[in-house]
């Protein structure tokens, strides 16, 4: 990587555009980047890692990267032109930064912008645009250069304080810098995989040891023995404990078999007790209950035979009842037939009292049938009366619904006539509606424009008035900043004239006899001055004079904000157009209400415009409504006066065919309602003759059949009767009474219930309590058997699953063993001798060709006393090993902690280890070559002899087409390097010059 020019625009320090001419800085090889403290070094060096990454240092993120003294319309910006990977680069960089806003008050964001270009050379050669997504430029950095940011800020800008504490630091604090230069995090991640697959594998092997000892539980309780269930506690190993688990579970399926045959045997003889007490108790319950029917059998016969007269009466009545039922029929017959010629003669009468005078007189049905032929034929001629009739009700209902549609038109013609008559005023007021809103219109444009510019102004007086009161207060504070600045400056001259009154006593301390005074050469020193008692030394008068530099800056800074007010505060007066605060917020406010007003008018534009395409179509609308109602209202009147004829033509028929009723309908309806009188009543009339003619016939019958039965008249008939629950009942008394008998007389001739009715009384109680007990023995024994059974398979099936679980927990223990003894190595456990772990085992082995890198550097430069050597000697305590760093001293042939280095050695020590870092990481990152290297600050604590050795060291850099550049404020060093970058501080920023000898 070679850098070739850098500009800066507004950044840090820098208020304007500050180019620097790196390639100009290459010819000598090895440049000195100087300046004043707070003048602008390091922000040379911020701009190029922001052009590279984006950021600055880690040390100095987070401050503003904007200039302070950059006016507001100057951007930020830094360019970088570089090779890098064969490729010439150039890096365009904007950071995001707040600042005020273009109009009105207070502040916006300015935002963030990169651009990546690269040189094409050939025909036409220029600039061709890369990129200028942040992201994409950004990765395209990184993969070029091959290290991230912390690695370049490590490798190319050489901060000496950082490998300082490198150099006297502990293991901790080296594998903290080392492993953000190489990236060791996947080593680290091993360790954590290798922690994690230990802690796995541990609880697998454990769970399945959980497991035995969880089946062995349950093998134990289901074989119940009163030991204890082994714990992992209990053996030296786990393998131990699957043996002695497996041993104990065969002794217990052997127990539980032991236990089954001897639970089957009382089984057995508890079977053959029960059958034995069963079949007693049956021959005893059989005997007892044949002896029971028997004498049952005995008894029932008795009653039911003392019952049998009283019977013999019960069915001579159920006979008579019989003979009753046979005849009943026909004298309900009778009976029914006599109520319906009853009820037809009633029906007749109400019928006959329904007619009037003339039907009365009738007395046959065939009488009453002609009278109403006589009506009907009288319907038969109303009906074409009828038609007339609804055709004048029709007339009548067209009339008024046609002079319903004349008075509807005639209303709509009356109004839209006299909406025609407005039409003109009303077209007049909508035109004036419309122009009045776009004139408004017109108006709200202009107001808002002068509203937009007075406002502008308010802010800008408000801005004024309010950097006028801080101005005046910035002039005091620069006024007392001068003062102390000119206090410190008489004081610090007072100082300086009295040290130099009293530098003769300051260099008598310094004179040795024998020795040249630096002043006269003269080897006596007869009289050396002594000093004053106010004796002032060189540390006083350089006290004095920071404190006036100090002063002096901070004048400068107050004299900077000062000037900084003044130009924000003229230019808000010239943007107020040098009217007050009030009266232009007065003017703003009226300016607003006559805004509100004009948009509010202006609003109504859309309304009015179309209130006036209503207006218009409007307008014709009632043209044709007027028209069409005309028309109607001619056409509906020719109308009426037809139907007015045609209704007075049936007036005159009708009133003829309706007589004396009110209407053709009225007197239709009457006579239907007497001819359907006149049917009703001839109908009743034959029904009531037919009816008589019945219920003689069936009184006859019924007479006849009650003599032949033997009753002497029906109501004789109907005492005898009984009904048919009477007769089911008593026919089942019957029944089961001669059933009863029988059954009684079979049972006694029986002669098993015979036999055994001659045997004595048995007593089967005793056999039932001796089937009882054997019962309960049979159930004991068959729950011993079962429990004994179930026992046995449980343990078999446990015994088999332990068998299992035991073959699964080998594998698993040793993957553990395997597990734990590489974890505990990689992690510097116990079985690890030197107690390193796996990264720092690798970051010992990137520190150990750092040393060796640095070695041949910081031999050169101690003139060949000094080499470091990387050890991985234990470290005392608890502390890990790996990382230590010693330094060899050739003359002495020792070796000691490079903290034992004084501040010159540290200084060139640190130097030599950067160098060497530098090489190693570059050579991790694919062999980048670095072409461009910047050392910050150190020199000041060598002296010159191995100043000098350390420059010839620098210088092989340069032999080797490097660029080195030294950031320091030493003023041996601006002899030594001709070629040098100054930075000067000013009040209105800094400012950077190149330097290049010619010739």
């Amino acid at each position: 990587m070679r850098l070739h020019r850098l500009e800066v625009t507004a950044f840090g320090p820098f208020a304007g555009t500050e180019r620097i001419d790196f390639d100009a800085l290459a010819t000598g090889g090895l440049f000195l980047l100087h300046g004043p403290t707070g003048a602008g070094k390091t922000s040379i060096l911020d701009a190029v890692c922001f052009a590279l990454y984006g950021s600055v240092p880690g040390a100095r993120q987070g401050n503003p990267l904007r200039s302070d003294h950059a006016a507001v319309a100057v951007r930020t910006e830094v360019v970088l032109d570089l090779t890098v990977g064969g490729r010439r680069l150039e890096i365009t960089r904007r950071p995001a930064y707040m600042r005020p806003k273009r109009t009105g008050s207070g502040l916006t964001q300015e935002k963030a912008g990169t651009l990546l270009r690269e040189w094409k050379a050939g025909p036409g050669p220029g600039w061709s645009p890369v990129s200028a997504n942040h992201q994409e430029i950004g990765a395209e950095i990184t993969r070029l250069l091959g290290m991230s940011r912390e690695q370049f800020c490590q490798v190319v800008l050489l901060p000496q304080g950082d490998f300082a504490k490198f150099l006297r630091g502990d293991a901790g604090e080296r594998a903290a810098v080392l492993g953000r230069l190489f990236d060791t995090s996947r080593f680290s991640e091993v360790e954590k995989w290798l922690a994690g697959r230990r802690r796995a594998s541990e609880a697998q092997a454990r769970a399945a040891v959980d497991e035995v000892l969880h089946t062995i539980h349950r093998l134990h309780q289901a074989a119940g023995t009163a030991d204890a269930a082994p714990t992992a506690d209990s053996f030296a190993s786990w393998p131990e404990l699957v043996e002695d688990c497996l041993v104990g579970a065969a002794v217990r399926r052997a127990d539980a078999r032991e236990r089954l045959t001897h639970a089957r045997i009382a089984l057995a003889e508890a079977e053959t007790q029960h059958r034995r007490a069963a079949r007693g108790l049956e021959r005893a319950q059989s005997l007892a209950d044949r002896q029971t029917r028997h004498a049952r059998a005995q008894e029932h016969a008795r009653g039911l035979e003392s019952a049998t007269e009283e019977l013999a009466g019960l069915a001579e009545r159920l006979e008579r009842a019989r003979e009753a039922a046979s005849v009943a029929p026909l004298l309900e017959l009778a009976r029914s037939a006599r109520h319906e010629y009853e009820q037809a003669a009633a029906r007749e009468s109400a019928a006959r009292r329904a007619l009037d005078d003339r039907g009365l007189a009738v007395s046959g049905a065939g009488e009453l049938a002609e009278a109403e032929n006589r009506i009907r034929q009288e319907l038969v001629r109303l009906e074409g009366a009828a038609a007339d009739e609804q055709a004048y009700a029709r007339g009548r209902a067209e009339r008024e619904r046609v002079q319903a549609d004349v008075d509807d038109a005639q209303a709509r013609r009356d109004e839209a006539s006299g909406w025609l008559e407005d039409w003109p005023d009303r077209q007049a007021e909508a035109a004036r509606r419309l122009e009045d809103a776009r004139a408004a219109g017109h108006r709200t444009t202009q107001l808002a424009d002068q509203l937009g510019t007075v406002r502008g102004q308010r802010d800008a007086a408000r801005e004024a008035g309010r950097l006028d009161a801080e101005l005046a207060d910035a002039t005091e504070r620069r006024r007392a900043a001068r003062d102390r600045a000119a206090d410190a400056r008489a004081q610090w001259l007072d100082v300086r004239e009295r040290r130099l009154n009293g530098m003769a006593a300051e260099l008598a301390e310094h004179l040795e006899d024998g020795m040249p005074c630096e002043v006269c050469g003269s080897t006596e020193h007869p009289r050396p001055a002594s000093p004053a008692p106010d004796r002032v030394t060189s540390d006083d008068e350089a006290a004095a004079e920071n404190a006036f530099r100090e002063l002096e800056l901070a004048h400068e800074a107050a004299g900077d904000t000062l000037r900084r007010l003044a130009e924000r505060s003229a230019a808000a007066k010239a943007a107020s157009g040098g009217a007050s605060a009030a009266e232009l917020e007065h003017l703003a406010e009226r300016l607003a209400q006559e805004h509100a007003t004009a948009q509010e008018q202006a609003a109504s534009a859309v309304a009015a415009r179309q209130h006036m395409e209503w207006l218009e179509a409007e307008h014709a609308k009632r043209l044709a409504v007027q028209r069409e109602a005309g028309e109607l209202v001619a056409a509906r009147t020719a109308r009426i006066e037809d139907l007015d004829r045609e209704r007075r033509r049936l007036a005159a028929v009708l009133e003829q065919a309706r007589g004396a009723d009110p209407s053709i309908s009225a007197r239709t309806a009457r006579l239907g309602a007497v001819a359907d009188r006149y049917a009703a009543a001839a109908e009743t009339a034959r029904t009531t003759a037919e009816a008589r003619d019945r219920a003689e016939q069936a009184r006859a019958r019924s007479l006849a059949a009650a003599h032949d039965s033997g009753f002497d008249a029906p109501a004789d008939v109907s005492a005898a009767l009984l009904d048919d629950g009477a007769r089911r009942d008593l026919q089942r008394r019957l029944d089961d009474h001669r059933a009863a008998l029988g059954a009684a007389r079979a049972a006694l001739a029986d002669p098993e219930l015979a036999a055994a009715a001659a045997e004595a009384r048995v007593d089967a109680g005793a056999a039932q309590s001796e089937l009882e007990s054997a019962t309960a023995r049979l159930r004991t024994a068959t729950a011993s058997a079962t429990a004994a059974r179930t026992r046995c398979d449980e343990v078999d099936a446990i015994s088999a699953k332990l068998a299992v679980q035991a073959r699964q927990v080998a594998p698993l223990l040793e993957r553990h063993a395997t597990a734990r003894r590489l974890a505990d190595l990689a992690s510097g456990g116990s079985d690890n001798a030197l107690r390193m772990r796996l990264e720092s085992y690798v970051l010992a082995a990137r520190l150990e060709q750092v040393a060796a890198a640095a070695s041949i550097r910081l031999e050169r430069m101690s003139g060949g006393r000094y080499t470091l050597v990387h050890s991985d000697e234990r470290a005392s305590g608890t502390k890990r090993s790996g990382l230590g760093l010693q330094v060899v001293d050739a003359w002495t042939g020792t070796t000691r902690d490079t903290a034992t280095l004084s501040g010159g050695e540290s200084f060139f020590a640190s130097l030599a280890l950067a160098l060497g870092l530098a090489d190693v990481v570059a050579h991790e990152s694919g062999g980048i070559r670095l072409d461009t290297l910047f050392i910050d600050e150190g020199f000041g604590s060598l002296d010159p002899h191995t100043l000098d050795n350390v420059l010839d060291v620098l210088d092989t850099l340069r032999e080797r087409d490097r660029t080195v550049g030294i950031v320091s404020h030493v003023p041996e060093l601006r002899q030594r390097i001709p070629t040098q970058l100054s930075v000067t501080r000013g009040r209105r920023g800094s400012t950077a010059r190149v330097t290049v000898p010619t010739g």
